[in-house]
């Protein structure tokens, strides 16, 4: 398999666009920024597509509700 993405990379991505994001909206950017034969990992998991790493993200509360949907927070990411 392909190197994957971690999941770290996406949330830096998330904060650095500075903005409000849809579950639709963050899977577009995600395969905007980082392609759509990519595929993600986490310190617990591997081989997930976009939709599967925002899905393994908001079960992990790794996510921020805003009242336009979500962002996250530099203090949610474990870097690890």
């Amino acid at each position: 398999m392909a190197e994957q993405v971690h999941g770290h990379e996406v949330m830096r991505m998330m904060l650095a666009g500075g903005q409000s994001y849809t579950r639709e909206s963050l899977c577009s950017a995600i395969v905007k920024e980082f392609g759509e034969a990519a595929r993600f990992c986490t310190c617990s998991a591997e081989g997930m597509t976009a939709d599967e790493l925002v899905s393994f993200l908001e079960a992990r509360d790794k996510f921020v509700a805003t009242e336009g949907g979500f962002t996250t927070a530099a203090d949610k990411i474990c870097d690890h």
